[in-house]
């Protein structure tokens, strides 16, 4: 092994501007204040249990499209990813481009609401959401923009109530739960949900968040925090690392009906695909929708790895399917810069093009 070129007073100075970059930081973090939970001003249409539906406010100067677009995100952490910072909010860019944008925000489940199942969230939150919408707008069909497991459950909805979508647009969205490549999915094969449910009821979010940190648990919990501190320093840097944290840990429980059939009638007896899974009284088929479908993924996603998302080509009856790559991740894929220049405005060409 070569011997390492390393002189003295090359390490002093690194050692230096380590001490001077590390005291800064302290001196930031001290008075970082309160971090916020998304950026852009929104207000409140609708209220049931939980359940807040906005509608964000768009520059009075931008046209905005006649047919409005709800975003259904995830049960699994907070929706404000989606709209983290100024620079890099995904619900910013579309309102940017045109999109008259509401969101779902599911708040947070405690006890009273353990028995509430796919079909409160599905037949019941998401309808009641969608028909508020229409009644606003006196219309019959809206846009609607799905992430994660609530691309999902947007698909999900769609197949029930076709006659409600004009189109729908599904982001790193699970639809085949069994890919060689999916390690969360290999982890929860063999998990007994009806027990983990039965002993806690509500499932805690902390031990979810811990779960999904563990599949990277190196470049998700030590690597970063080696690498903080060369943004502590920079005040704007260090804002943006800490609502990122904030966003990470802020994991909500899972109601544990809704939980325990996700789990078995998609990751573990992979619905979409096999057949079998009824939500209420309704049987599920994909082939119900009929309307156009933009399905957007990242290329290198650890959660939804590209090949569980691109497995809902041919799987509805949709004559009008289109796919968009982004070369990142599943959290890159809303606050990258690369994806706020590509892929936001790809979605609202898109909806444009079909609205």
């Amino acid at each position: 092994m070569a011997p390492f070129n390393i002189r003295p007073d090359q390490l002093a100075q690194e050692m230096h501007d380590y001490s001077r970059k590390l005291g800064k930081g302290v001196h930031n973090l001290m008075n970082a204040g309160e971090i916020d939970e998304g950026v852009t001003p929104r207000v409140e249409i609708y209220k049931e249990d939980k359940l807040t539906l906005y509608r964000y406010e768009a520059d009075k100067t931008v046209v905005q499209s006649p047919t409005p677009l709800l975003i259904v995100y995830a049960l699994v952490n907070r929706p404000y990813m989606t709209d983290i910072q100024e620079d890099r909010s995904t619900i910013r860019n579309l309102l940017a481009h045109g999109q008259d944008v509401y969101l779902i925000d599911w708040g947070y489940p405690d006890s009273a609401d353990h028995a509430l199942t796919m079909d409160d969230y599905i037949n019941g939150y998401i309808d009641r959401c969608v028909d508020v919408i229409r009644k606003r707008h006196k219309i019959d069909q809206i846009n609607i923009l799905g992430i994660c497991q609530g691309g999902s459950f947007s698909l999900c909805y769609t197949s029930m109530h076709q006659d409600k979508v004009k189109n729908l647009v599904t982001m790193v969205t699970p639809v085949d739960f069994k890919t060689p490549d999916n390690m969360l999915s290999a982890w929860v094969q063999n998990v007994d949900v009806d027990l983990l449910v039965d002993t806690l009821g509500n499932i805690p979010g902390e031990m979810l968040n811990w779960t999904f940190l563990s599949l990277k648990p190196f470049s998700l919990t030590g690597q970063k925090y080696l690498g903080m501190v060369d943004v502590l320093h920079d005040e704007n840097k260090l804002k943006n690392f800490l609502r990122m944290e904030k966003w990470i840990f802020d994991s909500p429980d899972q109601a544990g009906e809704t939980f325990r059939q996700f789990i078995k009638d998609f990751y573990q007896n992979n619905g979409f695909l096999e057949g079998g899974v009824t939500i209420g009284e309704r049987a599920l088929d994909l082939k119900n929708i009929t309307c156009p479908v933009l399905n957007v993924y990242a290329l290198q996603d650890h959660l939804v790895p590209p090949d569980a998302s691109r497995a809902l080509e041919g799987r509805t009856s949709s004559k009008d399917y289109t796919e968009l790559s982004f070369p990142g991740g599943h959290i890159g894929i809303y606050v990258s810069g690369k994806a706020q220049a590509q892929v936001t405005p790809a979605i609202s060409s898109w909806l444009d093009e079909h609205s």
